[in-house]
């Protein structure tokens, strides 16, 4: 399983290397096979290397994955479809969040639940003015993102184990990733704005697929 595991890691950097070199390079050729071959192979990690292969977690985590993939994929077409990319993945942070509630006693983690609250604000309040007629998306979607960080986290502050610890770093960097592509889209673009937003993207990804494996 490991050697599974470590071949498809392997994998998804190169391609998600790939897709950064062809935002960049302006080959849309490369974007349109290398970002949904990312997340396919994303996908097949869990599956091919889990060690409880009908667990509720990994079927949540696979569940929360594929409609990630469905987002990728609106977001990349000729007349992007915001909306429904937006739709996708705040169904995916859904299943996220019912992965990561799981089956256990309910634990609040009260500063975790502050510290992504506060940032939501913070974030919303800062892209508010340039959002047009796309606030009330974007509010809902902020507030699913600062749910599915909390529930991570409290779900690591319960657990303390190295699967939970990885879930949670990967949601930290999901929420990172929205962050730079919102504030890059709405806000003030950057030029290096598409690397760190892939960068953080595909490794959110992977670490939230890796804590399935365990």
């Amino acid at each position: 399983m490991m050697m599974v595991s470590g071949w498809i890691t392997a994998g998804v950097f190169l391609c998600a290397f790939l897709t950064i070199l062809g935002r960049y390079r302006k080959r849309n050729r490369l974007v349109w096979i290398f970002k949904p071959l990312t997340m396919a192979l994303i996908i097949a990690l869990p599956v091919l290397a889990a060690r409880r292969p009908y667990a509720p977690y990994l079927c949540w985590i696979l569940a929360g994955l594929l409609f990630s993939l469905a987002g990728d994929v609106f977001l990349m077409l000729r007349r992007e479809r915001f909306i429904a990319g937006l739709a996708s993945f705040f169904a995916a942070h859904l299943f996220y969040i019912a992965a990561f509630v799981g089956f256990e006693s309910f634990h609040w983690s009260p500063l975790f639940l502050i510290f992504f609250s506060v940032y939501g604000v913070i974030i919303y309040r800062f892209l508010s003015p340039h959002l047009g007629h796309y606030k009330r998306p974007v509010l809902a979607y902020v507030i699913v993102i600062v749910i599915m960080g909390w529930r991570a986290w409290a779900r690591w502050d319960l657990l303390r184990s190295d699967a939970a610890l990885t879930a949670a770093c990967g949601a930290l960097l999901f929420i990172l990733s929205d962050s730079i592509l919102a504030w890059n889209r709405f806000r003030q673009p950057f030029r290096s704005a598409e690397a760190l937003k892939f960068a953080a993207y595909f490794s959110a990804q992977w670490m939230i697929a890796m804590s399935a494996v365990f």
